[in-house]
């Protein structure tokens, strides 16, 4: 075989080789190529997603803990009419309560049409749990329910109040100062209870019980000499 025949047939061998490669590339979806978020995510009907579903803890839970949480949510509305959060439960039922950016309560969150609304977090809104039993590091069932779109439930991460969530778990009261509260309880009972009961009563006693006592010896009432 020459030369050029030889050439010839290994250029066929390489472009026999690439078409099948090309028509497998352009075969695949673009759902295949998406990259899935870590956190929990869900849809409801065609303009509700919910990303990054996480139920924060206080800071210093451990494993198998109930006690109080937050639920954080991007929520995004693609429709062209607002949409309502009414209410969202946790695990067993836990049932959350709302508030907005400055915390007063809500009785639903509105999502409006074509925005997004971010649950948790500084100066945004909140869905508060009082108690719930979840496993830190674990999943808990968490369900949305909507106005107009219904319901859905996702398995939503949970992650204690520190690093990237430190401001989204639930608050915390701040403990008492101890010795403040014996100060004041004492110092009224007994600075108004001995100061007038002491001064009135030995004054007006002492004054007309010395005067007459007082008198010469040897005269009269009226002050002159007695006569012998």
């Amino acid at each position: 075989m020459s030369r050029s025949l030889r050439r010839g047939a290994i250029a066929a061998l390489v472009l026999a080789a690439i078409v099948p490669l090309s028509a497998c590339a352009a075969g695949n979806t673009p759902d295949t190529l998406q990259i899935k978020p870590d956190n929990a995510a869900a849809s409801l009907g065609e303009n509700l997603k919910l990303n990054n579903i996480v139920v924060v803890t206080k800071a210093d839970a451990v494993a198998d803990q109930t006690g109080p949480a937050n639920v954080s949510v991007n929520i995004a509305n693609s429709g062209t009419s607002p949409e309502a959060l009414q209410s969202v439960t946790v695990g067993e039922g836990a049932a959350a309560t709302f508030t907005d950016a400055k915390g007063a309560p809500l009785s639903e969150i509105v999502i409006p049409a074509g925005g997004s609304v971010l649950l948790g977090g500084e100066g945004q809104p909140a869905a508060h749990l009082a108690s719930a039993a979840v496993k830190v590091g674990g999943f808990a069932p968490a369900t949305f329910a909507f106005a107009k779109a219904g319901k859905v439930t996702a398995q939503a991460q949970v992650a204690p109040a520190t690093g990237l969530y430190a401001a989204f778990g639930p608050a915390v009261a701040p403990a008492a100062p101890s010795g403040t509260a014996s100060a004041p309880a004492s110092a009224p009972a007994s600075a108004p209870a001995s100061a007038p009961a002491s001064a009135p009563a030995s004054a007006p006693a002492s004054a007309p019980a010395s005067a007459p006592a007082s008198a010469p010896a040897g005269t009269t009432p009226s002050g002159s000499p007695s006569a012998h």
